[in-house]
């Protein structure tokens, strides 16, 4: 019966997701990461520690439970890759986190998904992906509206003399996500995605872990809403955000994947609004309009060109 329920879960998705919903899903949980963080009152390291350890905690079981065949069989090369791609998730997660205390929610969300100019020129030179003109037209529009979202939205920035320091973290944040997402596409050719999300959340909670113990911050003195916070940063935009994304890169190609995560700022903006009270201006909008419809012309294109 266990070895039933064990095919049952690694199955779920392949019957009933196809892998651009499955994307659609995770970019719409993975927007609601920024606005959880602007709620916590914790230091940025702090919450993205809990938030990746809350995380481990609840794919590791499944891993060990119906994997463990596979975790013995791991190669040096891919358990390594798979460490590197946990240690440039830290990174990401540490400068995007603190970037929200600079910078608005739209801005700082939008820079942070330029990632997938990295990821093209890493697709095209590590992982031998083809990018056509019409792909790299398409992403040029999308990453335009990003840039106008930026622009149109630098007014809401928390702290108004900080903002360039904030913009700085979130493009840091942008170049470690595009690695993460690089290693994920090579690494998930291989590797089933539990083991390799337990490996990688598993790094990535060490590096944490040890920058928080460095900057001296306190790891239990939170308050209960604290703790439910870190929980909801775990179960929404890590397992249905970043999990499910892991599993949408063993069918579709990373440049896909990274251009359709620009949706993130526009579902961020409007969460900002209705929750924050940050307001979109007219050019805000008209650069998610253009998010939007890069994203859309990317995954045509790359349909077509496949």
């Amino acid at each position: 019966m266990l070895a039933r329920l064990g095919t049952n879960v690694r199955s779920i998705p392949d019957r009933r997701v196809t892998p651009l919903a499955g994307l659609a899903v995770a970019v719409f949980a993975a927007s609601t990461s920024a606005i959880l963080v602007r709620w916590s009152g914790a230091p940025s390291t702090v919450a993205a520690f809990y938030r990746v350890l809350f995380t481990t905690l609840l794919v590791a079981p499944i891993a060990v439970w119906f994997h463990r065949e596979e975790f013995a069989r791991l190669s040096r090369r891919n358990l390594g890759l798979a460490t590197l791609a946990g240690v440039a998730l830290a990174i990401h997660f540490g400068t995007w986190f603190e970037s929200l205390d600079h910078t608005s929610v739209a801005a700082s969300v939008t820079l942070v998904q330029l990632q997938p100019v990295f990821v093209v020129l890493g697709a095209g030179l590590v992982l031998g992906e083809r990018i056509t003109r019409r792909t790299v037209a398409a992403i040029g529009v999308a990453i335009a509206g990003a840039a106008v979202m930026s622009f149109g939205d630098a007014g809401q920035a928390p702290l108004a003399d900080s903002t360039a320091f904030g913009n700085g973290l979130a493009l840091v944040g942008a170049m470690t996500l595009a690695g993460y997402v690089l290693a994920g596409r090579s690494i998930r050719q291989r590797v089933s995605l539990f083991p390799y999300v337990t490996v990688v959340y598993a790094a990535c909670a060490i590096s944490l872990f040890a920058v928080v113990g460095v900057q001296g911050h306190a790891f239990v003195a939170y308050p209960p809403t604290e703790w439910l916070l870190f929980l909801a940063m775990a179960l929404v935009p890590g397992i249905l955000g970043h999990t499910l994304i892991n599993w949408t890169l063993e069918h579709v190609e990373s440049v896909v994947v990274s251009v359709a995560w620009l949706g993130e700022p526009l579902g961020a903006t409007l969460l900002a609004f209705g929750l924050l009270g940050e307001v979109p201006d007219a050019i805000t909008l008209a650069g998610g309009v253009l998010v939007l419809g890069g994203i859309f012309a990317t995954t045509r294109t790359r349909d077509h060109d496949g």
